[in-house]
């Protein structure tokens, strides 16, 4: 760092320091904004209190209302909160008598972290659903209410609220053989007169705390997000760092609670309405991840001539079986929406390359190790043209270093940098190098790389999936626990990242081997920053999971055998012999498009030289 930048951070600093001085409030302006703050609390407050009220008048008028005898459910407020049990082969569901509601998820060919007991989404007090119907008198809320099993079978059954014979509001539920959807439709019979025939829609309050099924809580809370389906456009999802809420004014197709591998979903095939959204963080340690809550309304016919259609998605976060739930279907729910691939790019690239050599890999019966291993020494065969290429462009400029240098000798003064830049770039036309030929096939290799980077966290066929040391690829694989917690790194130590870490920092040690052409004079001094970027990535990817270490990994240990054979087999001699010749016959050298534009721009920065040096003698 020369004198000059040193004199230009201290003033900067001067600046800052003397800025925030300057700026900063007086004793009266910190005394008026103390009281408009303590005015916006006390409106705060009385608002608060007035809530309160409001809502223990409304409770007690509520419990008067379940008490009146004349009530249209009156003889269902009474009852036993039995389970009803459906199953098929993939998931059993409970169905309680109370509320009528999906009470209890167990996924069959899942684990929880014990590897013996079959992952338990949400049972109990995890998870409510209550249903509002509306008529002049009351409002239904079924939640209070016991309803009746009828038409019960293994896999599908009737819930019934009854008000008499001849009047009820089934929920029907049904399940299919192979399958993760939930079949629900609400239709009324014989509720003319009953309910308030204006009102064609149904509110529903959802709710669900949702449950720390991995090892690494944070990686778990960081891909589960409260997330929905704007009718005809695309996605969208709360916040999933920060307590977070959302009123959504357009129609939706669907609202998923969604954790790292498994999502809670309803979806309408007529769109929900006037929907609110919240997502809370649960206390780490507490066994739960996040607490979301939705309300919205859907189409409900009070008279019964239409069934309200309804779907539930109980299941693996896994992207062909999301899929799969659009076929047949004229308009697609796009549910594989909730498998996070990256940007639009990346997510292109995922789908139609990551994902198939992934199944493919995987149909071979391999580990999951092995296959994370040849797909990476696949992605490292397609993108070989490019790192070759790379390669070379970076070699043409190292075998001219030696000319480089005594340029650098003949302008050792920094008030002459312009013209031995001026020169390099001379240097680099005659021979038909460009400084930027290993930067295209650089970026075109990089949505493949960013790509995997996006899909591994997201592969739920790495749960609970063990190679070598590591005992589950989708979280990480701590071989020290600390008894503490360390800012940036955690209560643990990876091996998969330390091994990560260390093969980086011998990829950058190669990497400015060959980039040391001595065409950049500050190349010194940037040395310290490229071995900084490795050490950056183990508090970054520490708490990854230890399948895209391992990826990330293997990936640098092959470009650094690569590298090595790579300067094994070329014939510098040769290579500069050649270049030579490309210098003799200037017909053999292609010029790029920046090669063109580098030698008009040093053709412009010496007419303007020239200029500058023909006006200075005219003042002589």
């Amino acid at each position: 760092m020369d004198k000059n930048t040193i004199t230009g951070l201290v003033l900067i600093g001067i600046l800052l320091v003397g800025f925030s001085f300057l700026s900063r409030p007086s004793q009266e302006q910190l005394e008026a904004q103390q009281r408009y703050y303590d005015s916006i609390a006390q409106v705060q407050q009385r608002e608060a209190d007035l809530k309160a009220k409001a809502e223990a008048a409304l409770a007690n008028e509520r419990a008067n209302a379940l008490n009146d005898s004349t009530a249209l459910f009156y003889a269902a407020l009474k009852g036993t909160d039995e389970q009803v049990k459906l199953e098929n082969n993939l998931m059993t569901l409970n169905i309680a008598s109370k509320g009528g509601r999906v009470s209890f998820a167990q996924l069959k060919d899942y684990m929880e972290q014990d590897r013996q007991t079959p992952v338990r989404l949400f049972s109990g007090a995890d998870a409510s659903m209550n249903f509002l119907f509306y008529n002049t008198r009351e409002t239904i809320q079924t939640q209070d209410y016991y309803f009746i099993p009828v038409n019960q079978t293994d896999s599908t059954v009737t819930m019934r609220l009854a008000a008499n014979e001849e009047s009820y509001i089934d929920f029907t539920y049904a399940l299919h053989h192979d399958s993760y959807l939930v079949d629900f439709t609400i239709r009324a019979v014989g509720m003319d007169g009953k309910l308030a025939s204006t009102n064609k829609h149904v509110d529903i309050e959802w709710a669900q705390r949702i449950r720390q099924l991995e090892q690494g809580y944070t990686f778990e809370n960081r891909l589960a997000e409260l997330t929905y389906k704007v009718t005809g456009e695309g996605t969208d999802y709360l916040s999933n760092s920060s307590d977070d809420e959302e009123e959504v004014a357009e129609p939706l197709d669907w609202i998923a609670f969604k954790d790292q591998f498994f999502s809670t979903v309803l979806l309408a095939e007529n769109s929900f309405e006037g929907t609110k959204l919240t997502s809370k963080l649960e206390e780490r340690g507490s066994g739960y991840i996040k607490d979301y809550t939705a309300e919205m309304s859907a189409q409900f016919d009070p008279t019964g001539q239409t069934a309200t259609q309804l779907y539930f998605y109980i299941g693996p976060n896994h992207y062909k079986t999301l899929t799969a739930l659009d076929k047949g279907r004229t308009e697609d729910w796009e549910l594989e929406k909730l498998v996070y691939l990256g940007w639009p790019i990346l997510r292109w690239v995922n789908k139609w390359f990551t994902i198939n050599i992934f199944d493919w890999l995987q149909g071979w019966g391999l580990s999951m190790g092995m296959v994370l291993l040849l797909m990476t020494l696949i992605v490292k065969a397609v993108i070989y043209p490019t790192t070759w290429k790379t390669y070379m462009s970076s070699a043409r400029m190292r075998v001219l270093k030696p000319k480089i240098d005594e340029i650098n000798k003949k302008y050792p003064k920094q008030e002459d940098a312009m013209k031995k830049q001026q020169e390099i770039m001379a240097l680099y036309s005659q021979y038909g190098v460009s400084p930027m030929g290993g930067c295209l096939p650089m970026l075109l290799q990089m949505p493949i790389i960013m790509a995997l980077f996006m899909f591994v966290p997201s592969a739920i066929e790495l749960r609970q999936e063990s190679f070598l040391w590591a005992d589950d690829l989708s979280t990480y694989d701590a071989f020290i626990h600390f008894p503490f917690h360390i800012p940036l790194i955690g209560s643990h130590l990876s091996l998969f990242c330390v091994l990560m870490t260390v093969t980086n920092l011998l990829n950058v040690k190669f990497m400015i081997q060959q980039q040391d052409t001595g065409a950049n004079p500050q190349m010194a001094a940037m040395k310290w920053m490229s071995y900084l970027m490795p050490l950056m990535f183990l508090f970054i990817l520490n708490e990854y999971p230890a399948g895209l270490n391992y990826y990330y990994f293997v990936s640098t240990l092959v470009s650094i055998i690569t590298t090595i054979i790579l300067r094994r087999t070329t014939d510098e001699a040769k290579l500069l012999a050649q270049l030579e010749a490309n210098k003799k016959d200037p017909k053999q050298i292609r010029k790029t498009g920046f090669a063109a534009r580098l030698e008009a721009m040093q053709k412009q920065a010496e007419e303007m030289q020239r200029q500058r040096e023909q006006m200075q003698q005219k003042r002589k």
